[in-house]
């Protein structure tokens, strides 16, 4: 079971390629003094308390305080102590992988993709929960790098920000970003956009001009999977004249029903809804039987991901290789830890999948 709380599962081992004795991580590291925490702690005005819980327990410190330890750790380029021991050494053994595990099972697929090879390979891989891809980073992954505790870093579905992008860069911690952007590290990727169109084109070809679209909600201000994905679709309708109307939902399927209700109550009701994943797709479904609507008589319905559910509600949806995109991930992160340092991004195919619904 993976705890939505930001622990840690070692799920298989790992004998990985080493990375160097470490020696040259942080100006005071190479020096030849090592930092202690007592001077961060003054040189960053709080206790060491707080400095220990901003390594270890960073979701009990207020994010400008943690923001300001970090600050002066990546200054001082101060290594925990017990990590400092490790540096010289030929790696620790494992790798990361962070994601919304919790909030999506489409990311515990593609851990089971990763896990797949990683069995084979006889890898460690530590696994870390992040409440959703719709917020803002975890402050385990800001402090992550500091540790010492991994040879490299998978993260999936969640926008590494500039400052912690800088810090794992800095700290040397091979890192790769999955269903993400990043101008730093290589990364495997859907084309969402096309994915986004791919449906678009589905719905245009059967004839529907006006649309309906449950958008999952996201708080921080970013150009996620979600919003690639409705650019896409809606240039395609409104290519074809057709106006898509968009409804947002939290994530869950009884939010999409009472998002969908919106839609569907209107007296220009739209002849088809199109939902960013399936899961917000069957709240869709739920919200048409509620109001006796024939699906897809009345109103066509469809879903993006094609996952157990998709396949229980007999949706048409958008397929996409959760599994080989895991498997790629890790694939792209050995590479770098056996040297090679060049940047790339893999896009993996999408393809429709047409059911009963539209």
């Amino acid at each position: 079971m993976i705890d939505p709380g930001c622990r840690v599962l070692v799920v298989k081992r790992f004998a990985a390629a080493g990375r160097g004795d470490g020696t040259n991580r942080g100006g005071a590291l190479a020096a030849g003094h090592r930092v202690t925490i007592y001077e961060v702690a003054e040189r960053a005005q709080v206790s060491i308390s707080t400095v220990s819980n901003v390594l270890n327990k960073p979701d009990r410190v207020s994010p400008a305080t943690r923001e300001r330890v970090l600050a002066v750790v990546d200054e001082l380029g101060f290594v925990p102590k017990v990590q400092a021991v490790s540096l010289a050494r030929q790696g620790t053994g494992r790798i990361g992988v962070m994601a919304p595990f919790t909030s999506y099972g489409s990311y515990l697929r593609r851990l089971s993709g990763l896990l797949t090879v990683a069995t084979e390979l006889e890898i460690d891989v530590v696994v870390f929960d992040h409440e959703s891809a719709a917020l803002a980073s975890s402050p385990v992954l800001a402090s992550m790098p500091v540790h010492g505790r991994l040879d490299g870093l998978i993260v999936m579905g969640l926008r590494i920000e500039d400052a912690i992008a800088d810090r794992l860069r800095e700290r040397r911690l091979p890192t790769v970003a999955v269903d993400a952007d990043s101008a730093l590290f290589s990364r495997v990727v859907i084309d969402d956009r096309g994915g986004g169109r791919l449906a678009g084109e589905h719905l245009r070809d059967r004839g529907h001009r006006r649309v309906g679209y449950v958008l999952e909600r996201q708080v921080s201000d970013y150009e996620s999977q979600a919003i690639k994905r409705l650019a896409g679709f809606r240039e395609v309708v409104a290519g074809a004249g057709g106006e898509v109307s968009v409804t947002h939902s939290d994530n869950s399927v009884d939010a999409a029903r009472r998002a969908a209700a919106d839609l569907l109550d209107r007296a220009d009701r739209p002849t088809a809804v199109m939902a960013h994943h399936d899961a917000l797709a069957v709240g869709v479904l739920l919200a048409a039987r509620d109001r006796g609507l024939r699906v897809p008589q009345d109103v066509a319905v469809m879903g993006f991901d094609d996952g157990e559910m998709a396949t229980a509600a007999d949706l048409t949806t958008v397929r996409q290789p959760f599994e080989e995109s895991g498997s790629t991930a890790l694939s792209v992160l050995l590479g770098h830890l056996g040297g090679f340092d060049l940047r790339s991004t893999t896009v993996l195919d999408v393809r429709l999948v047409e059911r009963s619904t539209t």
